[in-house]
């Protein structure tokens, strides 16, 4: 049925004794074993792992090479009836001369083999006393006997046809490298590289090589798989720390502690789905190709599918509920300011191009005028305009409860702006008795008018003004079109249209910290904000006086759309893989049946109600997601949600 494309893959760095080849054969298999337990469906080694990296001049001795053999012979052996792919540090002689090798062993036989393409030659490293580089030979030769058969010898990439999954292999420095092997192969194709490696340690070596495998997963759109020799080689001039990382376009989703003295290994779920999405979307694969890759001798192995995750399998790996937002806590606050940042630039710099030194907003007391608010009296200060030239108005309506209401005023007086407060509600009972609707029929067109009234004020208050009315609507909302058309749907300017619902809360946090320290009262009321049930109150509060119309109980918890939101437009997770997904996500906060529930609302509404998006003025893109037709989304207004819903409702 559906392929969750999700692959597990470990890096393992077992104990070894240099040169003891039976002691170090047996660690593997047994790594091997443990890795098949887990599910695993690759196992990367570190580079030389059989004979151990340090070997030195051992290596050319014929016995040495000889037992080599054997053991190969004993891991292959080992893996048959297995499909898992064991990617093993070898040295092979071909025509005379010695290759430092990645061999590619599955169910029984040796798929493949890559040679190291650049031998390191200088301080600590004389690989070339021993070893060839494999562009010698590469091109000129494409087999090689290993263990009485021929084998595919080269740069290569390995290609599960049926699942368009593929994979390739590359061994320590040749990553370092200006122009690497892997960049290469990843322009042919390659989804995933596996590097065996020796990399040996000093004092903040672990950082750069953290950062290069990120980088160069980021770069190259690809999971990057890196295992490194451990402890137990020799340490007759170097330290080495079993370092491994598993990244996926930039970010590490497995790393271990390093310097461990007992064999370990890490595991994490790769999402071959979300790397063929991004590559998909123009990333000028092709031209680099065409310019870089050209003339690149690479060749093609076609194997056997390669065993996804399917949808009763336990992940590991694990998905942030709020996918907007790092992990991180010292990340979260840089990004938060990033964020804030690139909005009060926005705002600061339209003011300057349209010439007017006015701004006019909304203050309802909720979360999004509030953000948008504090980007205002930011945007003034930075273009040295007086905080007054801020004109808030705040319109209660039939909706608006005391604690919103006191809110917004509080918010508005503390900061010293033109407070201003415009009752909407005579002016939208004339307007139901012009249109002869009945007010006490609390319809959609009882919300649409209080909506488009306080459009009308603001607007026209900017024009008396001179000023320039700033939108507040969120991402989350657009993305649900959870909005007035022509009502708050419009603006003159929006600053929140890239900023989802889940990440305001701590964009407002930053923003406290940050600017308003002294300010207690300020913070306080904000967090008053911050704690309020969202809701656009446009209904009747309840007998108490307290919010009866919340939002998330008319469209869903924002936490699940903006989740689901996030994995369809960066992921590219369709409706089954995004609920297996969200389902392990949010195990405990919400049941099988709510999580299709709202999923089926999601697609519903994120694809009718792109009419909407399609008539949205100009905003700045501030996270990874914008939904602007000028260059968020593409999409017709008048496409169907049938295929999606269809898949849906099946699950």
């Amino acid at each position: 049925m559906y392929n969750t494309e999700l692959v597990r893959v470990a890096a393992a760095t077992p104990v070894i004794k240099v040169a003891d080849i039976d002691y170090n054969k047996n660690e593997i298999i047994s790594m091997i074993e443990s890795a098949i337990t887990e599910k695993s469906e690759f196992i990367v080694f570190p580079e030389l792992s059989l004979t151990g990296y340090t070997a030195g001049d051992l290596l050319h001795w014929p016995f040495l090479y000889e037992k080599q053999l054997e053991a190969l012979a004993d891991i292959v052996s080992a893996t048959k009836d297995t499909s898992i792919f064991v990617v093993l540090g070898i040295y092979l002689k071909v025509d005379s001369c010695f290759y430092n090798c990645g061999a590619v062993i599955r169910n029984g036989e040796i798929i493949g083999v890559s040679p190291k393409t650049l031998i390191p030659n200088t301080g600590e490293f004389c690989e070339k006393r021993w070893f060839e580089s494999g562009s010698s030979i590469t091109g000129d030769i494409d087999e090689v006997m290993v263990l009485g058969s021929l084998v595919p010898f080269g740069n290569i990439i390995f290609k599960d046809e049926a699942n368009d999954l593929t994979f390739a292999v590359e061994i320590c420095r040749d990553l370092w490298a200006p122009l690497s092997p892997s960049t290469l192969l990843s322009l042919h194709g390659a989804q995933m590289i596996f590097n065996l490696s020796a990399s040996n340690d000093f004092a903040g070596k672990g950082a750069k090589r953290r950062n290069i495998v990120t980088e160069q997963s980021e770069k190259c759109i690809c999971a990057y798989v890196y295992a490194s020799s451990g402890v137990h080689e020799s340490t007759t001039d170097l330290v080495f720390s079993g370092h491994q990382l598993i990244a996926e376009c930039g970010n590490i989703l497995a790393e271990n502690k390093r310097f461990e003295r007992t064999s370990n290994m890490i595991l994490a779920d790769v999402d071959l789905g979300y790397i063929k999405f991004t590559r998909s979307k123009g990333n000028n694969l092709a031209d680099c190709k065409n310019y870089f890759a050209k003339n690149f001798d690479v060749g093609f192995v076609y194997i056997d599918p390669i065993k996804t995750l399917t949808f009763s399998d336990k992940l590991i790996r694990q998905y942030a509920e709020n996918p907007f937002l790092p992990e991180n806590e010292s990340a979260q606050k840089e990004y938060c300011e990033d964020v804030f940042n690139i909005q009060v630039a926005a705002l600061a710099k339209r003011l300057e191009h349209i010439g007017v030194k006015k701004t006019v907003i909304g203050v309802s007391g909720g979360l999004d005028s509030t953000l948008a608010l504090m980007v205002a009296a930011r945007a003034h200060e930075l273009l040295g305009l007086p905080i007054s030239n801020i004109i808030a108005v705040t319109m209660p309506g039939f909706g608006t409860s005391d604690h919103t209401h006191d809110n917004a005023v509080t918010m508005m007086k503390l900061l010293g702006v033109d407070m201003r407060e415009i009752s909407i509600k005579s002016s939208v009972l004339q307007h139901f008795e012009d249109i002869g609707h009945d007010k006490d029929i609390h319809d959609l067109t009882y919300e649409n008018a209080q909506a488009r009234e306080r459009t009308q004020i603001l607007m026209d208050v900017a024009g008396m003004e001179g000023g320039l009315t700033l939108g507040t609507g969120d991402l989350s909302e657009t993305a649900l079109g959870w909005c007035t058309f022509n009502g708050d749907h419009m603006a003159m300017y929006g600053v929140n249209g890239s900023v989802p619902k889940t990440l305001i809360p701590h964009i407002l946090h930053y923003v406290m910290d940050t600017y308003y320290t002294h300010q207690p009262d300020l913070k306080k009321t904000i967090q008053s904000v911050i704690d309020t049930p969202i809701s656009p109150e446009l209904l009747p509060p309840s007998a108490d006086g307290s919010i009866k119309q919340k939002t998330e109980d008319k469209v869903g918890p924002y936490v699940l759309h903006d989740f689901f939101l996030y994995h369809t437009m960066i992921t590219g997770m369709g409706p089954a893989k995004l609920f297996f997904v969200a389902k392990q996500c949010f195990e405990g906060k919400f049941d099988t049946a709510t999580i299709k529930k709202w999923l089926i609302v999601f697609y519903k509404r994120f694809i009718t109600q792109q009419y909407k998006r399609n008539t949205t003025v100009d905003c700045p893109k501030s996270t990874q997601i914008s939904l602007s037709p000028r260059g968020g989304i593409s999409m017709p207004s008048d496409a169907v949600p049938t295929a999606w819903l269809k898949e849906a409702e099946t699950l």
